[in-house]
């Protein structure tokens, strides 16, 4: 699956200098990618998988669809606050060893959760979630030209990536599958078994890999800009298409969960789609996301504005006409699936964006990529419950056409700074 060359010897590749001496690239290569891409899979799963078992748990724990949606808000709002200050905080520290006690993390909130009697309960563990949410997809997010040679990056990035894709066709289906069949709190302990073997994964397959100075390959020092919290706020300060790339993930992000994490109440009400064919079709949302995924993949590599600006129009233009249009379950179904494919580019394209806007700062920038977009899966999730709790379920598909078509010409105006 993994057609990744691995860069072997100490002096091919990417070397740095550390105290004096040169380094050679980190080894790894396509088992390392895959347990990276299980590890994006398990955090993004979790933080998703509400999404799949709303309704029911909503009524055992006796509150509304909206104030369930809770459980995706607060860890969305906790990981945007927690993939910034990981990457300063842990700026020397050896990324496998943080990754895994990541997992560790999130494998017992899923845990509890699963054993909660009560929403408060729930919410708690999901600020531990998020925590392990962020941290996690902000350093694993950049790790690939650590891992494959520079010609396979952004194949690699790719991958890893469409572990975020992969989250929609397997976890979250899944999930509303076993919640179907077993009841949802055997979806959060499933999903914190899985917490524990992409941990136990990452432990035996990802190489040590030391923290560096931001752009240098070399080991960070008490004053590498890595280390220093206001980079976080300077990057974006001096860089243009930082802060642009910032904007587009705030718009696309937030509008695709103001109607996305109502999609189980979305297709049951609306379209008349419910039990097992719900199920099926949140399998095929998914599987339309990664054919997505890797189609944006090695487009958003040479161009990501373009490419964002394409995803921007099909995203929004979908959800437009699913608030016009899908109020039968051929149109639902069919919509549904054409959503999947217009989302499932949004995460590898916006982490080529940033890529490219800071060559030399990749974990900075993707740092606060990660804190933007798990803040906008929050306000998403958050702006949608107080929609469909004032009005109806039909004005979140067009809140969200609005706001991610408002990404259109931002994107079409960065697209120029594209290479040709």
């Amino acid at each position: 699956m993994l057609d990744i060359q691995i860069a072997g010897g100490a002096g091919k590749g990417r070397a740095g200098k550390a105290g004096g001496t040169e380094r050679g690239p980190e080894r790894g290569g396509p088992p390392a990618v895959a347990a990276v891409t299980l590890g994006i899979f398990t955090v993004m799963t979790a933080e998703l998988l509400p999404v799949g078992l709303l309704t029911p748990a909503a009524a055992d724990l006796a509150v509304s669809e909206g104030t369930a949606a809770l459980m995706v808000t607060v860890p969305g709002l906790v990981a945007a606050l927690a993939a910034p200050l990981v990457t300063v905080r842990a700026a020397g520290a050896d990324r496998r060893a943080l990754l895994v006690g990541l997992l560790l993390l999130a494998a017992a909130a899923n845990l509890v959760s699963a054993l909660a009697g009560h929403l408060a309960v729930v919410l708690a563990a999901r600020v531990l979630l998020g925590i392990a949410i962020g941290g996690f997809w902000a350093l694993a997010g950049g790790l690939a030209p650590r891992l494959v040679p520079a010609g396979a990056v952004g194949r690699a990035t790719a991958v890893i990536f469409g572990g975020v894709s992969a989250a929609s066709v397997l976890g979250v289906p899944a999930g509303t599958l076993l919640t179907e069949r077993a009841g949802w709190r055997w979806a959060f302990a499933v999903t914190g078994l899985l917490a524990l073997l992409a941990a136990a994964a990452l432990r035996t397959l990802l190489p040590r890999l030391p923290g560096r100075g931001a752009g240098t390959g070399a080991e960070p020092s008490p004053t590498s800009p890595a280390t220093r919290s206001g980079t976080l706020l300077a990057l974006p300060r001096r860089n243009r298409r930082v802060r642009a790339g910032l904007l587009l993930t705030l718009a696309l992000v937030t509008g695709h969960f103001l109607a996305y994490s109502f999609v189980r109440p979305l297709l049951a009400d609306r379209s008349g789609i419910s039990g097992s064919l719900l199920g099926a079709l949140l399998l095929g949302y998914g599987v339309a996301g990664v054919a997505g995924n890797f189609l944006a993949g090695s487009r958003a590599a040479r161009s990501p504005g373009r490419t964002l600006a394409v995803i921007a129009a099909a995203l929004g233009t979908v959800l437009l006409a699913g608030f016009l249009l899908g109020g039968s379950a051929i149109a639902g179904a069919g919509l549904l699936l054409l959503w999947g494919l217009a989302y499932g580019g949004v995460s590898v394209a916006l982490q080529s964006w940033f890529m490219a806007a800071a060559p030399d700062d990749v974990e900075t920038a993707t740092g606060l990529n990660v804190s933007v977009f798990c803040l906008a899966i929050a306000l998403g999730a958050l702006l949608g419950g107080f929609l469909v709790d004032a009005y109806s379920l039909g004005t979140v598909l067009l809140a969200g056409a609005a706001l991610t078509l408002a990404a259109f010409p931002v994107a079409v105006l960065s697209g120029r700074n594209d290479p040709s």
